[in-house]
């Protein structure tokens, strides 16, 4: 088995020469069958073990189990223990979750401080038989019929040439000790139920059940791939970004073969779930303007795109124009120049305001707008609201909440990248001229 491993780790392209792995070793036939074959191999390598206190003294036992073989061998190790249950209540997750978001976590953070390239666990071929059957139960896509991979990211599992029986054997004849899980015979956990009561009976069924189902996957992941070649081309002629915003072009969707696939796939990236993914599909048919939200992004359904964006905390910032200013970075990118007025043409882009020196005050300032703002529009007799401006211009939502308006003490004196203020323009009695220009 220990050249079988070594194979593996070459044919899979697992570990390269020099790279260090942190091992995952709870202290059960697993993974104490995959610390031997890393002792005996010459990969670099250090141990990590958690310790999640839901067996009580059992728990105590393996961690302290652990502590012995590597203190034997000498070997590199990290230690900790977790309030499990109090996590899983907190966070309204179940016990199995809680652990294993504590533990990924864990190990991550160990791999970043202390440089390692990989994190190893010890699956096997089958645990990725039981991922199958619980990725089934709770609805997935092909993905989710693929079963574990041999790297993800920056986890490995080296152990998946290998099934149970295997593991076993190498433990027997290499004498090797281990702690038994008594709640791996305990029917509790949906993957134990799997394992005891529903594989047992497709073994009954074919005995060739495990070979054939392994050969199924294969093919599977093969027609993963030939999905995801296909998905990533249609992502990338739907999918743009400009300024930080990603946008997906409703009409050009609708004509995909499969928009709402491909909704899915694209929407998955910034973290929306399928129900969520469902309900903005339903919305393609209606009147724009509604949001839907993900932990990390917000979408907003507009009349020709859907716009992407990342939340982020707000603040109400306030920027301030001194007179002598000749640039400013923040919040947007901006030059302003004093010229004489009699030399001077107005420039036509409502990415430049041409206003009169001598009608603002300084220091000037740049926020953003608020519901109640009002000005004069250039050109038009009398008030106006912000928000109507906006309306009138049919202004995306998206581009609403990221507008600046450029102030002289109360009085909106330009609407950023839209239209200045009738009371600044330049008039016959202007003698200088500001100009400010929004450079991208």
């Amino acid at each position: 088995m220990l050249q079988q491993f070594i194979l593996n780790i070459e044919k899979q392209k697992l570990i390269a020469n020099g790279q260090k792995v942190l091992l995952t070793v709870s202290g059960g036939i697993d993974s104490m069958v995959m610390l031997d074959l890393f002792e005996k191999s010459n990969f670099r390598y250090g141990v990590a073990h958690c310790n999640f206190r839901l067996r009580g003294e059992e728990s105590d036992g393996d961690e302290q189990f652990v502590r012995e073989q590597v203190q034997q061998h000498g070997i590199v190790s990290y230690f900790k223990d977790f309030d499990t249950r109090e996590y899983a209540r907190l966070n309204g997750i179940s016990i199995e979750m809680a652990a294993r978001e504590l533990r990924y976590g864990y190990f991550e953070k160990l791999r970043v401080e202390h440089g390692y390239d990989f994190i190893a666990t010890a699956h096997h071929q089958d645990d990725l038989i039981e991922t199958f059957f619980l990725n089934l139960v709770r609805k997935t896509g092909i993905k989710g019929l693929t079963g574990i991979k041999e790297k993800s990211g920056n986890v490995i599992r080296p152990l998946l040439f290998a099934g149970r029986s295997e593991i076993e054997a190498y433990a027997r004849e290499n004498f090797l000790d281990y702690r038994e899980d008594s709640s791996n015979n305990e029917i509790v956990f949906q993957r134990n139920f799997i394992r005891h009561k529903i594989l047992p009976l497709f073994s009954e069924l074919s005995p060739s059940f495990k070979k054939n189902f392994l050969a199924s996957v294969s093919n599977l992941k093969d027609a993963s791939r030939v999905y995801s070649f296909y998905m990533n081309r249609e992502k990338a002629s739907l999918l743009t970004e400009d300024r930080g915003q990603f946008l997906i072009d409703i009409e050009a969707l609708k004509k995909s073969p499969f928009p709402k696939i491909v909704l899915l796939e694209t929407l998955s990236v910034f973290n929306f779930n399928p129900a969520v993914v469902e309900e903005v599909y339903q919305s393609l048919s209606a009147s724009p303007g509604k949001q839907f939200f993900s932990k990390t992004h917000r979408l907003v359904r507009d009349r020709e795109q859907l716009f992407i964006s990342e939340i982020k905390e707000t603040e109400e910032k306030i920027y301030y124009v001194e007179a002598g200013d000749r640039e400013l970075a923040e919040p947007l990118d901006i030059s302003l120049g004093k010229k004489e007025a009699k030399d001077f043409t107005i420039v036509r882009d409502p990415r430049v305001a041409c206003i009169d020196l001598d009608t603002v005050q300084f220091p000037l300032l740049i926020r953003k707008w608020k519901q109640g703002d009002y000005f004069y529009p250039l050109g038009m007799n009398g008030m106006k609201k912000v928000s109507d401006f906006f309306i009138d211009r049919k202004v995306p939502l998206h581009e609403k909440e990221n507008t600046w308006l450029l102030c002289s003490g109360r009085k909106i004196i330009w609407i950023m990248g839209y239209r200045i203020d009738d009371r600044f323009k330049i008039t016959e009695k202007t003698a200088q001229v500001l100009e400010i220009k929004i450079k991208n």
